[in-house]
């Protein structure tokens, strides 16, 4: 009887440099030219700062536009033109002019704004706050998280709606 001994693999590393078709090129350069928005009404710019860094440490993908006006948000978004509305909407719940759930109540009442995900983002815990904003049009109600890391995840989560 032949016995065949083979050495035994431990681990293998395979590096590979892929050259990206030219015909691809052409598609990841048309998609990154449509860059998808996320409209924040925020108007602590503390949280601002830090949401702006998040955002871009977590998917750069993302075009980030705050207005820190419940007012304004509602004015801006009814400027925009049709291909220029945000692919979501993060509203904090205290704004100055129109809070967030004052915010949901007035962009229900136009049918362009129906299918953008709105999502409300306080540090309030208010029962009450939460189901007047889901009633109003949020599809959901998220509590600020306190760690970095919950943030992140947080984050991650909200741009799962685009």
């Amino acid at each position: 009887m032949n016995r065949i001994y083979l050495p035994l693999v431990t681990s293998l590393i395979l590096y590979v440099n892929i050259v990206p078709h030219p015909q691809n090129d052409q598609k990841i350069s048309a998609q990154r030219s449509a860059i998808q928005q996320i409209l924040l009404g925020e108007d602590d710019a503390d949280d601002e700062e830090l949401l702006r860094e998040l955002f871009a440490s977590v998917d750069g993908a993302f075009s980030l536009v705050f207005v820190n006006n419940g007012r304004k948000l509602v004015e801006y978004l009814c400027k925009a033109p049709d291909h220029g509305l945000p692919c979501l909407i993060v509203l904090d719940y205290n704004m100055p002019e129109l809070n967030g759930e004052e915010i949901l109540k007035e962009l229900k009442l136009n049918a362009r704004f129906s299918h953008i995900p709105k999502i409300i983002w306080t540090t309030s815990q208010s029962d009450s706050y939460k189901r007047r904003c889901l009633d109003a049009g949020a599809d959901d109600y998220i509590i600020k998280p306190a760690s970095v890391n919950e943030l992140v995840e947080t984050i991650r989560y909200m741009m799962s709606f685009c």
